[in-house]
């Protein structure tokens, strides 16, 4: 089958998913926005890391690095089956990985509800495999929780959304609620594309409903 043959809008199974490869990519020492700090482990003490889809990366990662709270961020590929898989393999919707961002944050500055209303404010989560005009499986809304607490914060809070989505006559919430399982890091060109350093005019399809996330996201 070619790269780039199948429908990119359905779920990939684990055996038709592409072999991927044991070697990862190479990226940046630091963040482009953030120079002093860096794109993988260890993080500062106290600090928590959460992961989601939600369209473009590019859009998403600047979304959240601009939030107070936010230490830092990176792109990656998460949720599918392919091993350490390019871009190109990702758009073409057989590996099951969606465009992800990486979240470091501080959680005495930027509690995880507080920052759950940053994801279900920045995007339509309604929309399925697809996010505004990027279509496709790699643009599905996610969110790869890193434990129960977060799993159970995450479940509410879709709950608490979903009342004023359909209050505004939106549909059901599509978004996936997973274990992180692994990160991939994306390739370089993609880390803080959007950052006045790279990209400061490049594309951004990044949109929310304009429907606020009530108070009170938590059980």
């Amino acid at each position: 089958m070619a790269l780039f043959g199948r429908d990119k809008q359905s779920a990939v199974a684990p055996e038709e998913a592409l072999p991927g490869r044991s070697t990862p990519v190479e990226i940046p020492g630091s963040h482009a926005v953030f120079p002093e700090r860096t794109l993988t482990p260890p993080f500062p003490s106290g600090h928590r890391t959460a992961v989601f889809g939600l369209g473009c990366f590019w859009g998403a990662e600047r979304l959240f690095w601009q939030t107070p709270g936010v230490w830092t961020t990176a792109v990656g590929y998460a949720g599918g089956h392919t091993p350490n898989p390019t871009y190109e393999e990702v758009c073409s919707g057989r590996t099951g990985h969606a465009e992800v961002v990486l979240v470091v944050f501080d959680p005495s500055e930027l509690p995880f509800q507080d920052l759950l209303r940053v994801f279900w404010h920045g995007h339509d989560p309604t929309q399925g495999m697809r996010q505004g005009a990027d279509i496709g499986s790699q643009y599905r809304s996610m969110v790869l929780y890193a434990d129960e607490g977060q799993r159970v914060t995450v479940v509410a809070s879709r709950d608490v959304y979903q009342g004023a989505l359909t209050a505004a006559g939106y549909g059901q919430i599509t978004t996936e609620i997973v274990p992180v399982g692994e990160f991939y890091y994306a390739e370089d060109y993609h880390q803080q594309y959007l950052s006045d350093a790279k990209n400061p005019y490049g594309y951004c399809g990044l949109g929310g409903t304009g429907v606020s996330c009530p108070v009170g996201l938590h059980a």
